[in-house]
């Protein structure tokens, strides 16, 4: 019998796509995670200058792009700070979406995934209705359904410049005919106040994400004093449980590491989560020994076998494969 919340088997989230594989939120990296075996597939969101919400993991895409080998945009190089960080590149708010349409996905850590830079230069971004599109198909292509984990990425910042992530994001999944508390949908946000937000707009779940360190920016741009150690406290997972169904947190926050990378023993997080009601999705799997604990090194499925017997109900994975191999042993 599982421990998960509801009884059921953990989720796979393939995180950014089988971005193990191929260069991160590109449509290639999407579909093959579900191939893989992933039950949801993640995009972070941020806006074009059009307002159009594209999958990108930060608005800052020289790291993921081939936009500064594009002369034309050269002179779009520009400084930002982002969420209190000094940023220097290209940022997609810059761009419309015919413009971002023809930059191409590149490997965005090659020196530790040298073997996915063979398809730098092959995908373009891809946008939220081009995910959901994908995810409809291959349900009815694999046969059991698909859901989508969309992230809002800086949604302070995007709400600054006058174009916040929640009503186009919202509008595009009721237009996609997403609704209910039962929908294949969790939206998840690092902040706050925006998934507060989003709870008195939609009934679709949410996700509080959890850092092991810092604090949500939208409590540094209010002032506040409470940091992600807050929100996994007693009463910061009840007043969680009030918006959100689940939490997405740093697996270092279930099962620390110490000074070494060797791991300590599981906290109660798993278990105070789950009597506040709450699903515990945890991040991020990986299959490199750079991401591995010293315990785990050559061996990622014994990662998966202690969170699982943990009880977590969900994972986000670079290799949804190895998740699968895993979850089928449960």
């Amino acid at each position: 019998m599982t421990k998960t919340l509801q009884g059921t088997p953990p989720i796979i989230i393939g995180h950014r796509g089988a971005s193990g594989y191929r260069p991160e939120h590109t449509l290639a990296a999407y579909e093959l995670a579900i191939d893989l075996g992933a039950d949801y597939i993640e995009p972070d969101l941020v806006a074009s200058k059009d307002g159009v919400l594209i999958a990108r993991h930060e608005n800052e895409i020289s790291e993921t792009t081939d936009v500064g080998n594009h002369a034309e945009f050269a002179q779009r190089q520009t400084t930002k700070i982002i969420d209190g960080e000094t940023k220097t590149g290209w940022f997609t708010e810059d761009f419309t979406l015919a413009e971002l349409k023809t930059l191409r996905a590149k490997e965005r850590i090659p020196e530790v995934r040298s073997q996915n830079t063979n398809y730098d230069g092959l995908f373009e971004i891809p946008t939220l209705q081009e995910i959901i599109n994908l995810a409809k198909a291959k349900s009815t292509a694999v046969g059991r359904t698909i859901g989508i984990y969309p992230e809002t990425k800086h949604p302070s910042y995007f709400q600054s410049i006058g174009l916040p992530l929640e009503e186009p994001l919202l509008a595009s999944l009721q237009a996609n005919g997403y609704q209910g508390a039962n929908a294949p949908v969790f939206i998840q946000s690092f902040e706050v106040s925006n998934l507060k937000y989003l709870a008195t707009k939609t009934d679709l779940p949410l996700v509080q994400l959890i850092n092991n360190t810092g604090k949500p920016y939208d409590f540094i741009v209010n002032g506040g004093d409470r940091t992600y150690a807050d929100l996994v406290t007693a009463s910061g997972l009840t007043e969680i449980a009030k918006y959100a169904k689940a939490i997405g947190v740093h697996k270092n926050l279930l099962v620390p590491r110490d000074s070494h990378g060797k791991l300590r023993l599981p906290t109660s997080l798993i278990t105070d989560a789950h009597n506040a009601g709450l699903l515990v999705h945890a991040w991020t799997f990986r299959n490199e020994d750079l991401f591995l604990p010293l315990d785990f090194q050559g061996n990622p499925q014994k990662e998966y076998e202690l969170f699982f017997s943990l009880g977590v109900d969900g994972v986000f994975s670079d290799f949804p494969d190895t998740a699968k191999l895993v979850k089928l042993t449960l």
